[in-house]
């Protein structure tokens, strides 16, 4: 978008400014507007100017310079912004609204007193809002000393914001306020003072700053949350082994202490070669009981369950222990005694909602919404497996029964759309009521992390799958990142419901009684998930493939892999880890091959800054959503236009 010399770098609609701190829900106290990056000929410029409440903007005319024309001739070109609101999933609605030209200027009115420009150069920090509000706003602070009102982003855009601004300054989270970014220019004596006020090197290291400007981008912001080997020796104290290293240093994305990007390779060594063992039969299980009834060698026995599975004749039974209805340490008496109190404790919560009349009913729009959602996921769920065909099967009645009791266990949480999907196994292998419901529970309080609201676990881990990516296949990181694809949304469903819809479903059965023994880490799921992208990497890498392609060729993966080969693939990469002698410290944390640090131990408000590099800020948006997964949207992850993290569940 181009006028007259200038060119909007980036635009975002539904910015509004509250023109009382007091009213912010006021609607008379919020003034709608649009924030720009403008680039000039000799300046970059920040603009955010009010636009009139009655005007559709969701598309807008501009007036572009003709080739070979010396003058801004008008020539009017449709322009759609390009992106989607933050909170977009699935697909948008479009409107055609009238157009308009171009402005610069505020249109006529008592708003237009609240128009302002920044320039980029002018800039000295930008302060963002406390995690957990309702809309992220910033706060633009210049050298000045003045202070714009905040700028509040009701749909989203404050990450792409701070993205396109990367372009002309580096940005620099202060070491004494995390929500305060330091700005500076890109040039050599700025960076100079910028080393200098936040301490980030020793006199030692004063030499260093030629080879900083070689490369400012990798070097900046390598300097700031990662340590290249290019740096390491000249970074690390000489005399300070009890000091963690700045290359061991956890930095990560914004609002996700613990994780950093790798912006280093480290070497791996040879990956070994892993074979599978024999599943574990009903012989060799009872083997591990002494008299009493008692597992002995738990751990022992756990490890052979990692490396071979369970036989059909010894899952019914072993599942009761790996998922907790059992524990490992009771006597045959003593789960004699579980049994009868478990069983009193599941038909006493199913009472409770069997009892409620439909009277009740009409008044509990909770309940009737709990029973709505799981009759019709019940109703579609594994349905090509015998043991739940046929429309008047008893088994989809087990599972709506259990579905329902779970939501009377657990109040807060509730149904989900996708827990069908991790019961149906479970009752599936228990065929008993009871005990499919109580080993469900177990399940449930591995994952129901899952399943909240606000998504906070998902993408947690879709940010650790990404760290562990970066240090295993770089090259793939870059590719995946090239194309729009490095939040790795599109392994979203992987997580969610444990590649329960990847697998067959024998092989599923598999693959989560090796997860549920909790070897080699509790986290190796994530594994699981890097060995589907590696035996996937040629496929991707030497493909033309796009953010829609990619998403594509990762839903098509479902039913064609082998777990074995998937199983064997993880170990291989744990081991090939653990075997790397300068693992970063929080991968190592992530692969439990550490013990994780106590409360005492914390460094946080000791850590370096961390700058927003360009790999750190991926449409992985981890403040800026503002509205909740809906019950009843599709896990299938569509390809659309925004590369949000946000995803649901398909029939």
């Amino acid at each position: 978008m181009e006028s007259c010399g200038q060119k909007v770098a980036f635009e975002k609609y539904g910015v509004f400014l509250h023109t009382s701190a007091k009213r912010q829900n006021d609607q008379d106290s919020m003034i709608q507007g649009v924030i720009r990056v403008i680039e000039k000929p000799s300046d970059v410029i920040l603009q955010w100017v009010p636009v009139e409440e009655d005007e559709d903007v969701s598309q807008i005319h501009y007036k572009k310079e003709s080739p070979g024309n010396a003058e801004c001739r008008a020539e009017e070109e449709m322009f759609d912004p390009g992106y989607e609101p933050d909170w977009a999933v699935i697909s948008t609605v479009g409107t055609k609204g009238r157009t308009h030209e171009q402005t610069t200027t505020p249109k006529p009115g008592n708003h237009g007193k609240w128009a302002f420009t920044i320039s980029l150069s002018d800039l000295k920090s930008i302060r963002k809002s406390k995690p957990g509000l309702s809309w992220s706003y910033l706060i633009f602070i210049t050298k000045d000393g003045v202070s714009y009102q905040a700028l509040h982003f009701h749909q989203g855009g404050t990450k792409a914001l701070l993205k396109a601004l990367r372009k002309y300054i580096i940005l620099a989270t202060s070491p004494k306020d995390s929500r305060l970014y330091l700005v500076y220019p890109h040039d050599s004596q700025a960076l100079s003072h910028s080393f200098d006020e936040l301490q980030m090197f020793d006199d030692s290291s004063s030499g260093l700053l030629s080879r900083f400007l070689v490369d400012p981008y990798t070097a900046t912001f390598g300097g700031f949350s990662k340590v290249t080997n290019l740096f390491r020796g000249a970074l690390r104290p000489p005399d300070g082994p009890h000091q963690r290293p700045l290359s061991e240093m956890a930095v990560g994305l914004e609002d996700e202490p613990g994780f950093e990007v790798i912006s280093c390779q480290v070497e791996l060594g040879e990956r070994p070669v892993i074979q599978r063992q024999e599943a574990v039969g009903e012989q060799e299980w009872e083997s591990y009981f002494d008299g009493e009834g008692r597992v002995v060698e738990v751990e022992g026995l756990k490890r052979r369950i990692f490396s071979g599975g369970l036989s059909p004749g010894a899952r019914k039974e072993a599942w009761k222990f790996l998922l907790s209805y059992y524990p490992w340490d009771s006597t045959a008496e003593v789960r004699k005694t579980i049994v009868r109190e478990k069983t009193d404790e599941y038909f006493r919560m199913k009472l409770q909602w069997k009892s409620v009349t439909e009277d009740q009913e009409k008044r509990n729009s909770l309940l009737r919404g709990y029973r709505s959602l799981i009759e019709r996921d019940v109703s579609r769920t594994d349905r090509n497996n015998k043991f739940y065909e046929g429309n008047d099967n008893p088994g989809l009645g087990l599972l709506n029964d259990v579905l329902m009791t779970y939501c009377m266990f657990n109040f807060d949480l509730g149904y989900v759309q996708g827990m069908s999907d991790l019961l149906s196994p479970i009752l599936f292998v228990t065929q008993n009521e009871v005990e499919a419901f109580w080993c469900f529970t177990g399940f449930m309080a591995l994952v129901h992390h899952n399943f909240e609201e606000s998504q906070e676990s998902m993408k947690k881990q879709l940010v650790q799958l990404n760290l562990l990516l970066r240090v295993l296949d770089p090259a793939l990181c870059d590719f995946l990142d090239s194309k729009d694809s490095g939040s790795l949304s599109c392994c979203f469903r992987w997580l969610l419901i444990w590649f329960k819809r990847e697998f067959s479903f024998q092989d599923i059965l598999l693959l989560w009684e090796v997860l549920w023994t909790g070897f080699p880490c509790p986290n190796f799921h994530l594994l699981v998930a890097c060995g589907i992208l590696d035996l996937e990497r040629d496929a991707l890498m030497n493909s033309d493939y796009g953010f829609n392609e990619i998403l594509k060729h990762i839903n098509e993966l479902t039913m064609k892999m082998s777990v074995e080969d998937i199983l064997c693939r993880a170990e291989a990469l744990n081991q090939q880890l653990a075997h790397c002698q300068d693992l970063p410290f929080n991968v190592k944390e992530l692969l439990s091959m550490v013990e994780s640090k106590s409360p005492a131990q914390s460094t946080d408000t000791a850590s370096p800054p961390q700058p927003l590099s360009p790999s750190q800020v991926q449409e992985l948006d981890l403040t800026d959503s503002i509205s909740p997964s809906q019950p009843d949207s599709s896990i299938e992850i569509l390809p659309t236009e925004d590369t949000t993290t946000s995803q649901s569940l398909s029939p």
